[in-house]
C-alpha cells in the first residue's frame, strides 16, 4: 500500500503545482516580484524581471498535502517544520531583495538558520535518542548528544546555503534536489527489520517534495518563467539535511548531495586561495558560473549537473544497501 501512496502523493503534488503555478506567476507579476540581476555575475540581464519566490508555492503545496494526507508523525514532523520555518526566512529575504535589490544581511539569515537547525537537531536527538552517527562500511560512531547536535546543526545550515548557492541557473537546483530526495525516498523504503519499512511516512513526504519540484521545473527550465528564490532553495536544502538525519544517513549526504558540496566548496576554496595567495582558482564562483565563463551553455551545465546528481544518488543508495546487507 505504501508504494501506491507514494505514487499518489507524487502525482498530487505535481498536479497541484502545474495547476497553481500559472496563477501564482501571474500574481507575482502583478505584485512586481521580479528578480534583480547582479551586475558582477555572468550576462543574465535578459532574465531581469522574471518572477521569483517560486519556492513558497512548493513549500505551500507540500505542507498542505502532507497535512491532508495525514502523514504527520515523529519522522515527518521535523522536516515539515523545517520546511516551514526556513521557508519563512527565505520568503522574507526574497521580499527584501525584490524591494531593495540587496536582501537580508547574511548574519541575520545565518542566525535564523542556526536556530531552526538547533531546534530540529535537538528534537531529533531527544525523540530518537541518537548519540551516534552511522558511517557507511564503518558502522556507528558514538559522539554523544552535544556533538551530535552540533554536527547536525552544522550540516543543516551548510546544506541550506549550498542549495541556495546552486540555485543560479534555470532548473539547476530543482533538478539536483529531485535526485537527492529520490535517493532518500528509496533509502526510506529499504526493509531493515523483516518486512517492516524503515520510514514509510518519510518516504511519502519525500514523494510530495519530488512531485512539487517536478511541477516547479515545468515552469523553471530554461527559459524560466519563475525562479525558486531563497524561499525554496534555503528551505529545501535544510529539509534535505533533516530528512537525511531522520533516516540515520546524514554522512551519506556527502555522496548523495555531492553537487551541492562541490558548489559550496568551490566558494570556500576560492575565498581561501584569494586571501592566502592573491589568486583565484576558478574564473568565478559558485562552480556553475565558472563553467559559464569557460564557454558551456546554460542548458549543458544544468543537464550535466543533473547527470552527476543522478549518479551520486544511485551511488549513495547502493552504498546504503551494501552497508545494511553486510556486503
Amino acid at each position: 500500500m505504501t508504494i501506491l501512496q507514494i505514487v499518489v502523493a507524487l502525482l498530487l503534488a505535481f498536479s497541484g503545482m502545474v495547476l497553481l503555478a500559472p496563477i501564482y506567476i501571474s500574481l507575482l507579476q502583478r505584485l512586481g516580484f521580479g528578480k534583480r540581476i547582479r551586475a558582477e555575475g555572468p550576462d543574465h540581464f535578459g532574465k531581469a524581471g522574471t518572477p521569483t519566490m517560486g519556492g513558497m508555492l512548493v513549500v505551500g503545496v507540500v505542507l498542505f498535502l502532507a497535512m491532508a494526507l495525514r502523514i504527520e508523525d515523529a519522522a515527518t514532523l521535523t522536516p515539515m517544520l523545517t520546511l516551514m520555518g526556513v521557508g519563512i526566512l527565505g520568503a522574507i529575504d526574497d521580499f527584501v531583495n525584490v524591494r531593495t535589490g540587496i536582501g537580508m544581511r547574511g548574519r541575520w539569515k545565518l542566525v535564523w538558520q542556526t536556530i531552526v537547525a538547533v531546534l530540529a537537531g535537538y528534537y531529533i536527538q531527544r525523540h530518537f535518542e541518537i548519540t551516534a552517527i552511522n558511517i557507511p562500511f564503518v558502522g556507528e560512531i558514538i559522539i554523544g548528544p552535544l556533538l551530535f547536535l552540533i554536527f547536525v546543526a552544522f550540516v543543516i545550515v551548510g546544506t541550506s546555503n549550498a542549495v541556495n548557492l546552486t540555485d543560479g541557473l534555470d532548473g539547476l537546483a530543482g533538478g539536483v534536489l529531485i535526485f537527492s530526495f529520490v535517493a532518500y525516498l528509496l533509502i526510506s523504503l529499504v526493509p531493515v527489520e523483516g518486512l517492516k519499512l524503515a520510514q514509510p511516512n518519510l518516504a511519502i513526504f519525500c514523494a510530495l517534495v519530488i512531485g512539487a519540484l517536478m511541477g516547479f521545473l515545468w515552469f523553471n527550465v530554461h527559459p524560466a518563467q519563475i525562479f525558486m528564490g531563497d524561499s525554496g532553495a534555503l528551505s529545501l536544502g535544510a529539509t534535505l539535511a533533516v530528512v537525511a538525519t531522520v533516516n540515520g544517513q546524514l554522512p551519506l549526504l556527502a555522496v548523495i548531495g555531492i553537487v551541492f558540496f562541490a558548489v559550496i566548496m568551490s566558494v570556500v576554496i576560492q575565498v581561501i586561495s584569494y586571501r592566502l595567495r592573491g589568486r583565484r582558482i576558478f574564473r568565478m564562483t559558485p562552480l556553475h558560473h565558472h563553467f559559464e565563463l569557460v564557454g558551456w551553455a546554460e542548458e549543458k551545465i544544468t543537464v550535466r549537473f543533473w547527470i552527476v546528481a543522478a549518479l551520486a544518488g544511485l551511488l549513495g543508495v547502493s552504498i546504503f544497501i551494501a552497508g545494511v546487507s553486510g556486503l
